[in-house]
């Protein structure tokens, strides 16, 4: 039973720190790290270097960037944008450094599968900030960012204490990501095909090309209805 729970645990804060960081990188570190040199957790030797001050001010410094940059409209899509080449390696980093010290093989599996779950949590986030742009008042953003804010402190605590729940809580997760995801593609490209329409992109109808040979009607027929005179 301890070897059970031992698993359950390292299997939530591999997938917790992976599905974090797709969300916020930097306030994933900043919890992991705090707890750690708090001691209200034990890091695996992996992610010990998340402890370690320069880390932590490094993370918390971003954190503030991505809290203003997060509710501006406009910017906060162009910062997930950039923000690609950034979460998923990380998260898969992180998620790697999770599972302890295994054989390489292990720790590059966990990798793998950590970086497919922070493109997916990404992936959501950027396409639903990209739907919740199309509205002009800046509410929705700053209720989203601070949402996605708190679902990352708050899951992460739960992967921390209660991990089965929160293992039972990324099967859910995954599940309805599998649903949502073409959704939320098909909304996206709505929202291109709109802004092309808006910005005079639109396929502009073609010329009318000539007409095929021997089709072409003689003017006497096409009044008196009669056959052309023949040629001498």
């Amino acid at each position: 039973m301890d070897q059970l729970d031992q698993i359950t645990s390292i299997l939530a804060l591999t997938m917790g720190a992976a599905w974090a960081s797709g969300i916020n990188l930097y306030a994933a570190i900043l919890m992991l790290g705090m707890m750690g040199i708090t001691g209200n957790i034990d890091l695996p030797p992996g992610l010990q270097i998340l402890t370690d001050p320069m880390v932590l001010f490094a993370a918390g410094t971003m954190y503030i960037v991505e809290f203003v940059a997060d509710k501006i409209p406009g910017v906060d899509s162009t910062w997930d944008v950039l923000h690609t080449f950034v979460r998923i390696p990380a998260g898969a980093m992180l998620a790697a450094g999770a599972v302890g010290d295994v054989t390489p093989a292990l720790a590059l599996a966990a990798g793998i599968m950590g970086g497919g779950l922070a493109a997916t949590t990404h992936v959501t986030k950027a396409g639903s900030r990209a739907l919740i742009n199309t509205s002009p008042e800046p509410f929705s953003n700053w209720a989203a960012s601070i949402s996605e804010d708190l679902a990352v402190f708050g899951g992460l605590w739960a992967a921390l204490h209660h991990p089965t729940l929160f293992v039972v809580f990324m099967i859910l997760f995954i599940l309805l990501m599998v649903w949502l995801l073409p959704k939320l593609w098909r909304g996206i490209k709505t929202v291109f095909r709109k802004l092309r329409v808006f910005f005079g992109g639109k396929d502009k109808p073609l010329a009318p090309g000539p007409e095929p040979r021997g089709t072409t009607t003689h003017p006497i027929q096409a009044e008196s209805g009669s056959e052309p005179p023949d040629k001498p």
